[in-house]
C-alpha cells in the first residue's frame, strides 16, 4: 500500500538526506557518471536549507520508493521571470524535484507525490524545469496543467531545461 508523508523545515525527519540520495541513486543509476547528476546532494542541502522547504516522500508499506521537494522562489529571482511577463501576483513555488525508483514509475505516484506536494500553497504558481531531450516527461506535466515558458540551462553543465509554470488552485 502506497502512502505519501509530508515533511516541512520544522520536522525534517532524521535520514531524510540519506533517503532522497539512496532513491536518487537509484533513478539515476544509469547517468551516475554525469558529473552534474554527481552533484545532486549539494541540491539537497541547498533546497533543504530554504525557507518554506517541503518535502513529501512515498513509501510502499516502509520502503520509501520517491520523493518531490520544493521550496518557495525569492521575489525577482523566480525562474519564469526571463521568459514570461510578471503576473499581478508573483508568488512562486519552486518545484525542485520529482523522482521515483524505477520499479514503481508508471503506476501513478508522480501525480500523487506532486498534488501532495503542493497542497495547501498560499503561492500563485508553481515552477519547475524538465530535460528537454524529454518530451514525454514535459507532455506528462501540460497534462497536470503546466504550460512551458522558455528554456534555460542553469548551470554550464546542466541540461537545457524547459521552464514550466502552472496556476497553484488555491491561489485566488
Amino acid at each position: 500500500m502506497i502512502k505519501i508523508l509530508r515533511f516541512d523545515q520544522g520536522n525534517l525527519p532524521e535520514g531524510l538526506r540519506q533517503l532522497l540520495l539512496d532513491v536518487h541513486d537509484e533513478a539515476y543509476h544509469d547517468r551516475r557518471h554525469e558529473e552534474f547528476v554527481q552533484r545532486f546532494p549539494w541540491f539537497v542541502d541547498h533546497w533543504s536549507s530554504k525557507s518554506g522547504f517541503t518535502c513529501v516522500v512515498a513509501y510502499d508499506d516502509d520502503e520509501p520508493i520517491g520523493f518531490s521537494y520544493g521550496a518557495p522562489l525569492t521575489e525577482g529571482k523566480e525562474w519564469w521571470r526571463d521568459h514570461m511577463p510578471a503576473p499581478e501576483r508573483t508568488e512562486t513555488f519552486g518545484v525542485s524535484e520529482l523522482m521515483l525508483r524505477p520499479a514503481w514509475r508508471k503506476q501513478g505516484i508522480s501525480p500523487r507525490l506532486h498534488q501532495a506536494l503542493l497542497a495547501d500553497r498560499t503561492e500563485e504558481m508553481a515552477v519547475l524545469t524538465v530535460d528537454t531531450v524529454r518530451p514525454r516527461l514535459q507532455a506528462l506535466y501540460e497534462s497536470w496543467g503546466y504550460r512551458k515558458v522558455g528554456e534555460n540551462r542553469p548551470f554550464i553543465d546542466s541540461p537545457l531545461y524547459a521552464v514550466m509554470v502552472c496556476d497553484l488552485p488555491t491561489a485566488s
